[in-house]
């Protein structure tokens, strides 16, 4: 049950029909996997928590450098040098001292990241490169795990929603197949600070709506951002059949 310090910290989502108690014990009840707290993983962290999720765990190997701090806006200028992971902690826990936070400080192996997929409910892959996304959907495909997709890079976003459970579902690999070896990161092509938190923020949305079930999640569907222009466009995502990750001969 929901206590009263939880009825008046959540009371303005409750209201909300989509929502109600049922969905705020829904979102109790949740347990939330977010693979990097970079640009896009920090404004999913923050409204994730704030919103009441049970679980939050937490994924990054990484230390936070004041390059970072121009978007990754769960960090401070007092956790330079610090582990991203341990920096999230301390913001989430002033931010809502009532969920749990479960650390996963250095690099998820094989094993490791399926077990930590097996552990909860929904993935959120806010990592920066494309080794990370296909390990990432593939242990989603494999545990049959939805998955919210986010990525952004200078002036260009993009989200989808990627869901085993679903038979008409894509998965990462049926879009993007096996990448480009020219991919760049921020740090080589540069990024705006709000398009990440853009993308971060829509990533929160379609979490908390396929968590307490309600709404159309962009399953099937890739939401493209403009951002120099402010311009959204959506391109229809169909299932591969022969896809190597989620294709018949491997589901």
């Amino acid at each position: 049950m929901l206590n009263d310090q939880e009825l008046l910290r959540y009371s303005r989502q409750i209201l909300l029909q989509h929502v109600d108690i049922d969905g705020q014990l829904r979102l109790k009840e949740s347990r939330v996997l977010i693979v990097g707290l970079g640009g896009l993983g920090s404004p999913v962290a923050l409204y994730l928590a704030a919103a009441g999720i049970g679980e939050l765990h937490l994924a990054d190997f990484d230390t936070v450098d004041l390059t970072n701090l121009q978007r990754q806006i769960v960090h401070d200028t007092d956790s330079v040098g610090l582990s991203k992971v341990d920096s999230a902690i301390r913001r989430l826990t002033a931010i809502n001292p009532q969920i749990q936070l479960i650390a996963h400080r250095t690099t998820l192996d094989e094993d490791s990241l399926a077990a930590a997929v097996m552990a909860v409910d929904l993935v959120l892959d806010c990592s920066d490169n494309f080794s990370t996304r296909e390990a990432v959907n593939a242990a989603c495909v494999a545990a049959r795990k939805p998955l919210v997709s986010g990525a952004a890079i200078r002036l260009e976003g993009q989200l989808s929603v990627f869901d085993p459970r679903r038979p008409e579902s894509p998965c990462y690999h049926c879009l993007y197949g096996h990448g480009s070896e020219a991919e760049l990161t921020c740090s080589e092509a540069g990024v705006l600070g709000p398009l990440v938190g853009l993308v971060g923020s829509l990533q929160a949305l379609e979490a908390l709506k396929l968590l307490v079930g309600f709404g159309e999640p962009l399953v099937g569907r890739l939401l493209l951002i403009d951002a120099l222009g402010t311009r959204f466009r959506e391109l229809r995502v169909k299932r591969d059949p022969g896809c190597s990750v989620c294709g018949s001969s491997h589901a």
